[in-house]
C-alpha cells in the first residue's frame, strides 16, 4: 500500500523558532552631555561671566569689571508613546500557542519583555533624533543662532577624502579662551562617521590603533587622534551633513527624569480588551555659550 500525504501540508514548527527582535541605535547624546533634570516645563540655564580689568598705577580706588548673570531658558516638550495590542488575534497563530496563557481571557503575553524592550529602544532613538531637531541642538549649532561660527573651509561635501581637513577646519575655530578644554565633542551622522573612520585608514597612520579601548568609547565614537580633548561621536539624531563642535559642559539636555524612558507602564485593559503602554517623557536642550560652537551648517 502507497502512503498518500498529499492531504497534509509540510511541517513548520513555528513554535520553536527564534525570536529575534529589532533593536536598534539609539545614538549618544544623552550619554555625553549632562543633564538638568526636575524640569515641568520650563527652567532656566543660569549663566555667569565675568570681567577682569586690570588697572596699572599705585592705590587704586576705581572699581573696573563686571559680573553678568543671564539666563537661557530651557523648554521640555511633552512626548508620549501610547498603544493598545488585542492578544485575541494571536490564538490562530503560532504566538498564541507560545505565548498565551490557556484561557480566553488573554491578559498576559509571554514575549512583554521583548515588546518592552523595544518600546524603550525606540523611544530613545526617537529622542536623540528629537534633540537634534529644528528648535532643538539642530537650531544651536547653526548659523541662525547668533554667535555660532562656520568656517567656510569646513562647509561644503564631506568624504573620505576631505574629512580630516573639515574636522580640522572646525578645531582651528576653536575660541582662544576655550583652548584648553577637554571636553569637545565632533557630532555628525553615522554615515559622516563612517567615512571619518575610512579617512583615517586613507591617511596611514598606522600608529593609531581605532580599536584600543582608550581611543574607540564605542562603535561610533572616537577620540580625534590629532588633537587631545576632542572625541568624534556619530548620532542618530543627524542624518544630514550637519558637523558641529562644541563642549560637552555648555550643552545641557533637559528633562523631568532621565529614566522616565525605561520605567513606563504596560498593563491589561479589560475595557477595550488589550493589552496597553503608556510611556511618558519630557525633553528639551539649551546651550549656554553659542559663541563656542563651530559648525559646517550643513542640512540635518
Amino acid at each position: 500500500m502507497s502512503l498518500d500525504v498529499s492531504g497534509l501540508a509540510n511541517f513548520n514548527n513555528e513554535v520553536a523558532g527564534k525570536v529575534v527582535p529589532k533593536i536598534v541605535f539609539e545614538g549618544y547624546t544623552t550619554s555625553i552631555l549632562p543633564i538638568q533634570e526636575g524640569i515641568k516645563y520650563q527652567e532656566p540655564l543660569n549663566i555667569f561671566d565675568t570681567t577682569v580689568n586690570v588697572q596699572s598705577g599705585d592705590c587704586v580706588s576705581t572699581p573696573s569689571g563686571s559680573f553678568a548673570a543671564t539666563q537661557r531658558d530651557i523648554t521640555v516638550t511633552q512626548r508620549t508613546s501610547y498603544d493598545g495590542l488585542c492578544l485575541d488575534k494571536l490564538n490562530p497563530k503560532y504566538l498564541g500557542i507560545s505565548s498565551l496563557e490557556r484561557g480566553s481571557y488573554n491578559e498576559t503575553f509571554e514575549l512583554a519583555s521583548v515588546y518592552t524592550d523595544q518600546i524603550v529602544n525606540q523611544m530613545k532613538k526617537k529622542n536623540d533624533q528629537f534633540l537634534w531637531s529644528d528648535g532643538q541642538f539642530g537650531t544651536f549649532t547653526s548659523s541662525s543662532t547668533a554667535g555660532v561660527v562656520v568656517p567656510n573651509d569646513a562647509t561644503g561635501s564631506f568624504t573620505s577624502t576631505n574629512a580630516l581637513d573639515k574636522l580640522d577646519a572646525l578645531i582651528e575655530n576653536i575660541p582662544a579662551d576655550v583652548a584648553d578644554r577637554d571636553d569637545w565633542t565632533i557630532w555628525m551622522s553615522t554615515a559622516n562617521f563612517r567615512k571619518y573612520i575610512v579617512a583615517l585608514r586613507n591617511a596611514n597612520n598606522y600608529y593609531f590603533d581605532m580599536n584600543a579601548e582608550d581611543v574607540r568609547t564605542g562603535i561610533l565614537q572616537s577620540v580625534y587622534p590629532f588633537a587631545p580633548g576632542i572625541k568624534v561621536a556619530g548620532t542618530i539624531g543627524i542624518s544630514g551633513n550637519r558637523i558641529a563642535l562644541m563642549p560637552d559642559a555648555y550643552a545641557v539636555v533637559g528633562t523631568d527624569l532621565l529614566s522616565d524612558v525605561d520605567n513606563f507602564q504596560l498593563w491589561y485593559d479589560i475595557n477595550a480588551d488589550q493589552l496597553k503602554h503608556r510611556l511618558k517623557s519630557k525633553l528639551g536642550s539649551q546651550v549656554a555659550f553659542p559663541e563656542y560652537i563651530i559648525s559646517n551648517d550643513g542640512a540635518l
